[in-house]
């Protein structure tokens, strides 16, 4: 089989895959993007490739790739493209789609084609930069505004964008729209901060940090998709197979993506125009209502729900979810206790029934091998910051006790109390665990034991169905 590039894509069959269109590989250069992982090949990449196949955005990604490890091989003999296969549940029906992105027009290495970077900074096509440098990315540094390259990511935008004031003379319509992806709460705030405070470290002048300042928008993001990346080896093979190429590249995404994005600006949504492609990238003046309900549907409901599984003895998600009673016990846990808990001014009951819909369809995906062993890392950590500040929302609103979260922390316990040989009441109060004390709410401790009670005498899925 060839190797899938621009040159092949008249001999594949558009009925299998969805191919870019032909004058899509001329579009300039509009984007920098920083990383070569597969979330932003996933999710940023998949949407303004999308946009490209509608003639809108009309733009295309010059990739910069800063670490030491991996190589670029593949985009270099692939010029750039790959398939992405969107595999899973979308309102309890499969999908299975091939798309080929062309997004990527080519993935420069920072450390030895740093020159050819500040080119494209200094190229009136570009407009928005897009990062995931990793958590650990956004920090602060000494960077040298005149490095070659500068060693931290916020070093090297700092210079990306003072080698194009420069160029364009302090020209105010010259500036960027700068994504972060990184999954860290107000990221573009973080890294707005650490490149102003570089810019005073390197004695730029004010005339710069006013530029920095007015002409350029670090807008806070949150981004919301499993991005596995390759393929099993045996069921990348049957897809190469299928579609009649060889991939390299080719990565794997479930169904579901959001990308909010937080910006009142006009010229924002003017330079992010592959945004008006989808419903799934959402640009609103606050992000807050999205952090939330990822934080709280998503991810406290796999915390809460983790224990009961590993204890029922399934490995993965997908597989708990084949049990009639655990998916029960799932939908109402979000709908009947966590939506509930957060409503509010700004989160609908329709915000939270369609979210939970979704994350059905997630947690179910028979492609995806999502350990429970995974999501149960850090244990205590997540159930303090996912889970037990339900408890004040919950009876704030509520003078019942919310039994699917005791079932949840009782699981986490009894877990618990075996891994670190303790007793479970010397864990219940314990408020270095939960940053509080669980007492301070009404029957939620004699229901924890009860349920402790019904997990020992008959084992954790009849304690699920007798809580149903």
């Amino acid at each position: 089989m060839n190797i899938l590039s621009p040159e092949i894509l008249h001999e594949i069959s558009t009925d299998k895959v969805l191919l870019p269109t032909s004058e899509s590989f001329s579009y300039p250069e509009k984007v920098l993007q920083f990383g070569t992982g597969v979330l932003l090949r996933g999710l940023p990449d998949y949407y303004i490739d999308k946009a490209n196949k509608q003639r809108i955005f009309k733009g295309r990604v010059a990739v910069v790739k800063s670490t030491s490890s991996g190589s670029i091989q593949d985009f270099v003999e692939q010029k750039g493209i790959f398939t992405l296969c969107v595999k899973g549940l979308s309102n309890g029906n499969v999908v299975e789609e091939y798309i080929v992105n062309n997004s990527i027009t080519r993935v420069l290495e920072a450390a030895s084609d740093w020159s050819e970077i500040i080119k494209i900074a200094k190229s009136a096509d570009l407009e928005v930069v897009i990062s995931n440098t990793t958590e650990v990315g956004i920090v602060s540094s000494d960077d040298k505004v005149g490095d070659n390259p500068p060693n931290s990511f916020p070093g090297k935008l700092l210079s990306v964008l003072y080698h194009r004031y420069q160029y364009f003379n302090g020209d105010v319509e010259k500036g960027l729209v700068i994504l972060p992806t990184e999954l860290i709460s107000d990221n573009g705030i973080k890294l707005k901060d650490i490149v102003l405070s570089l810019c005073d470290k390197n004695n730029l002048g004010e005339d710069f940090k006013n530029w920095l300042l007015v002409a350029n928008d670090f807008c806070s993001t949150l981004v919301d998709r499993i991005v596995p990346g390759k393929l099993p080896t045996v069921e990348h093979e049957a897809v190469e197979k299928y579609l009649g190429y060889q991939d390299n590249l080719m990565i794997m995404a479930e169904p579901f993506a959001l990308w909010a994005i937080e910006s009142d600006s006009d010229r924002v949504k003017s330079k992010l125009s592959f945004a008006q492609t989808d419903s799934s990238v959402i640009i609103v003046p606050s992000i807050n209502k999205y952090k939330e309900i990822k934080l709280r549907l998503l991810n406290a409901t796999h915390t809460f729900s983790c224990a009961a599984a590993l204890l029922s003895g399934v490995k993965t998600v997908k597989e708990a979810m084949q049990d009639d009673l655990f998916t029960v016990y799932v939908k109402n846990l979000m709908t009947q206790e966590i939506g509930p808990s957060i409503i509010d001014s700004e989160l609908t009951e329709e915000d939270v029934t369609a979210f939970s819909n979704s994350v059905i369809d997630r947690f179910s995906n028979p492609f995806l091998e999502h350990q429970w062993s995974a999501i149960a890392m850090n244990y205590p950590s997540k159930v303090a910051m996912r889970c037990v500040p339900l408890l004040s929302k919950w009876y704030a609103k509520h003078t019942e006790t919310p039994k699917y979260m005791a079932l949840g922390i009782a699981a986490f316990l009894k877990m618990q109390a075996q891994n670190e040989n303790k007793s479970v009441d010397e864990l219940i109060n314990d408020q270095s665990i939960w940053g509080e004390d669980l007492n301070a709410y009404p029957d939620f401790v004699e229901s924890i034991n009860k349920n402790l009670e019904q997990i020992a005498d008959r084992g954790i899925l009849k304690a699920i169905a007798v809580n149903l």
